[in-house]
C-alpha cells in the first residue's frame, strides 16, 4: 500500500491557509503550523468591549481573483466603502469621487477644484485603457516598470492631482507617499477598483482567514496554533524528504510550505532573495459619540496636507458592527516609524480633525487601541517583479509561499498559497 504523502505547512497566515486546503484536497496528509494563538498573520481583528479592530486599517478588493476563487464573499457579509475619497486639508474639504457608481457624487466631483477638469478626463482615459487588460497579466506587461509618479506624469496628470489625490490615496495602499513604488501595483489595483469598491467583513478582517481554516480543515487539513516551527531541514540520499522541527515536536515531511513572515522565511530556508526591506505604519483607533458624523458619506478621508495621519476612516459609519451601541469609531493612519507616544498621536489627530472641520470640537475623542505595524509591507519599488524568489528556490522538497513571491496584497498573499501547493503536488508527482 503506498503512503499517503505528508506535508508540513509553516504559518498560518492567508497563505499558508490557502496552501493547506490545496494540499489537503490533492490528497496530502497536511499539518499547518502557526505559532500564534489564531491564525491570520497580520490580518486579524481584535474585540474589545464591542469594538472590532483590525490590525491596522486594511481592506477587502472582492474583484481580486484570488479572493473570487478562495472565499465565499456571500458568506463573509462585506460592508463596502463608498467610492473615491474625501480631500481634506485645512479649513477645506472636497469630494472626488466615481460619478458612474457613485450618482450622489457628480456635482460634488464635477465642481471639484482640488483636482482639474482636464486630470478627470485623464483618469477617464486611463479606466478605459486599463480596463481592456486581465488583471492577472498586468505584471506581465511589457512596457518598462517604472515609479509610480513617474507613469502618471507620463500620462499628463498635473502636480495638484498627484499631491491632492494620488499621494494620500496611494500612500494608504503602498504605505508610500512618495510614489517610489512600481507603477504595476498602481495598475493592478486601479484596475481592481473599476470593477470593484472596497469592503471589510462586517465582523472584522479576521473572518476571512477564519473562513479560509474552515476551507482547509474541510479539506483535510490539521491546524496546530501555538507552535512555532524553529528549523527545517531536508533529508534523504536525493533531499527527497525533509524533517520540520518545531516547538511542540518533529514532523517528516514530503513536501513543507513555509509561509511564514519574510524575515523567518529568509532564516528557515537561507534564501536570500526573500524581501526584508519593510514599510511601517501606525494605526490608532479612536471612540467618538454616537452620532459624530464626518460627513465623507462612507468615504475614506485623505490627508492632502503634508503633516499628521494620512488618512482617517470612519468605520462605523461603514460597518456599523464595528463599534458598540453609544459610539462611533474611526481610525487614523500614520506611515512609517512614528517616534511620537500614543498620547502626542491622539493630539494631532485631533488638532488634524478639528482643521478640517473649523466649527467643531473633538474633545471627546478617545484613544481605543494603536497598532504599531513595523513589517506592514516589504518594499515595492520598480522592477522589483525580478528580484523575488520563486516558490521553488529553496534546497529539497520546501516551498516558498507568501505575498513577498508575488506583490504585497491579500491578492499576492492567497495566489502564492496555491502556486506553492500546485508546485509541490507537481513535482511529488513527478517523483512517484
Amino acid at each position: 500500500m503506498t503512503q499517503t504523502p505528508r506535508a508540513v505547512v509553516a504559518g498560518g497566515g492567508l497563505a499558508g491557509l490557502v496552501a493547506a486546503r490545496h494540499l489537503a484536497g490533492a490528497g496530502l496528509d497536511v499539518t499547518l503550523l502557526e505559532r500564534s494563538e489564531n491564525v491570520g498573520g497580520r490580518v486579524w481583528t481584535q474585540e474589545h468591549r464591542g469594538f472590532r479592530f483590525d490590525r491596522g486599517f486594511q481592506v477587502l478588493f472582492p474583484s481580486y481573483p484570488a479572493v473570487q476563487r478562495e472565499l465565499d464573499l456571500e458568506r463573509l457579509d462585506l460592508r463596502r466603502f463608498a467610492p473615491g475619497a474625501c480631500l481634506a486639508r485645512p479649513g477645506h474639504r472636497s469630494t472626488l469621487s466615481d460619478p458612474i457608481r457613485d450618482p450622489q457624487a457628480l456635482l460634488e466631483t464635477l465642481s471639484n477644484t482640488d483636482v482639474s477638469m482636464g486630470d478627470k478626463l485623464r483618469v477617464a482615459r486611463l479606466a478605459v485603457e486599463l480596463a481592456r487588460f486581465d488583471p492577472e497579466t498586468i505584471f506581465d506587461r511589457s512596457e518598462p516598470d517604472t515609479s509610480i509618479e513617474e507613469f502618471l506624469r507620463d500620462r499628463g496628470f498635473s502636480d495638484r492631482f498627484i499631491h491632492n489625490f494620488v499621494a494620500p490615496f496611494y500612500g494608504g495602499i503602498t504605505l508610500d507617499r512618495s510614489l517610489s513604488t512600481s507603477s504595476r501595483v498602481f495598475e493592478y489595483t486601479f484596475r481592481t477598483l473599476l470593477t470593484s469598491r472596497a469592503a471589510v467583513p462586517a465582523t472584522g478582517m479576521a473572518a476571512i482567514p477564519a473562513q479560509l481554516a474552515q476551507h482547509a480543515r474541510d479539506a483535510g487539513a490539521s491546524i496546530r496554533l501555538e507552535t512555532e516551527v524553529t528549523d527545517v531541514s531536508v533529508e534523504g540520499t536525493n533531499g527527497e524528504s525533509a524533517t520540520v522541527t518545531s516547538t511542540e515536536s518533529e514532523y517528516d515531511a514530503d513536501a513543507v510550505v513555509v509561509a511564514t513572515d519574510p524575515p523567518a522565511a529568509q532564516e528557515l530556508t537561507g534564501v536570500e532573495s526573500i524581501p526584508t526591506d519593510a514599510r511601517a505604519c501606525v494605526t490608532q483607533y479612536y471612540e467618538l459619540p454616537a452620532g459624530t458624523d464626518l460627513e465623507s458619506r462612507g468615504k475614506l478621508l485623505l490627508n492632502t496636507a503634508d503633516e499628521g495621519p494620512n488618512q482617517i476612516v470612519p468605520h462605523s459609519a461603514v460597518a456599523p458592527e464595528y463599534a458598540p451601541d453609544g459610539a462611533e469609531l474611526i481610525s487614523a493612519t500614520y506611515l512609517g516609524e512614528r517616534e511620537e507616544s500614543d498620547a502626542e498621536l491622539e493630539t494631532i489627530t485631533r488638532e488634524t480633525l478639528e482643521s478640517w472641520y473649523p466649527d467643531r470640537r473633538f474633545d471627546a475623542l478617545k484613544t481605543r487601541r494603536t497598532d504599531r505595524i513595523e513589517f506592514a509591507q516589504f518594499a515595492q519599488p520598480p522592477g522589483f517583479r525580478d528580484r523575488l524568489p520563486d516558490p521553488r528556490d529553496p534546497d529539497g522538497p520546501v516551498y516558498l509561499a507568501g505575498d513577498y513571491t508575488q506583490w504585497s496584497s491579500i491578492q499576492g498573499a492567497m495566489k502564492s498559497g496555491r502556486l506553492a501547493a500546485k508546485a509541490a503536488v507537481d513535482d511529488l508527482c513527478s517523483t512517484r
